[in-house]
């Protein structure tokens, strides 16, 4: 039986547009929720390096009397709760594909974890020689220095302009503060830092929707 036009003409255009639909669904569905990605960071650096500003103010000032080891112990522990975050939250978006992409993406995760406690471990043979005010700079200044290169490496093996511009950010706000000194180096990596971290999760979330 011989199909009338209407039954066998396809819209091009509606086509397209269902094309387009399902692509925009399935990119979302592969794609971590940046929120997860960058927020756990930001919070990290607002806490972390708020109670380093509190404790090694400007000029070696107490703002408020902590624990030596608090502020290196929370920002350690925070570093690596926003660590575990963020890589369930990948590989939950990842797990179903595989390919040279996933292999690449767990190369990545584990250059983080390479990479931390590499500097972890030379940073604690000094830990005893260097005075706390000038510690806190230590640890914070590499510490920050190195997430805004992994980001800005990130950023170059995915082709994510975002992820890039990202680490520049922190890499420029790291080295501003470590010019400033101790104190202020914690203040503005805690604003500046933390605060582009959580727009920069909001940014991708809303382009996400």
């Amino acid at each position: 039986m011989a199909s009338t036009d209407d039954e066998s003409t396809v819209d091009p255009a509606e086509a397209l547009r269902l094309i387009e639909h399902e692509r925009a669904n399935l990119e979302r569905e592969l794609t971590p929720d940046p929120r997860w990605m960058f927020w756990p960071w930001g919070l990290t650096w607002l806490i972390g390096f708020g109670l380093f500003f509190l404790r090694w103010g400007p000029d070696e000032r107490v703002l408020v009397d902590l624990p030596d080891w608090l502020p290196t112990g929370a920002l350690t522990v925070l570093l690596m709760a926003a660590g575990a975050l963020s890589g369930i939250k990948g590989a939950r978006s990842g797990g179903s594909i595989s390919g040279p992409a996933t292999d690449r993406g767990r190369m990545f995760g584990f250059s983080w974890s390479a990479g931390f406690g590499g500097l972890a471990l030379v940073f604690s043979q000094f830990s005893d020689v260097i005075p706390g005010f000038r510690l806190g700079l230590l640890w914070g200044g590499g510490l920050v220095a190195l997430i805004g290169t992994l980001f800005m490496a990130g950023g170059a093996v995915w082709n994510d302009r975002t992820t890039f511009l990202l680490g520049a950010w922190i890499s420029v706000v790291n080295a501003a503060g470590v010019l400033a000194g101790p104190g202020w180096h914690s203040l503005i990596v805690a604003v500046a830092g933390g605060g582009g971290l959580l727009v920069a999760g909001l940014i991708g979330w809303l382009r996400l929707r």
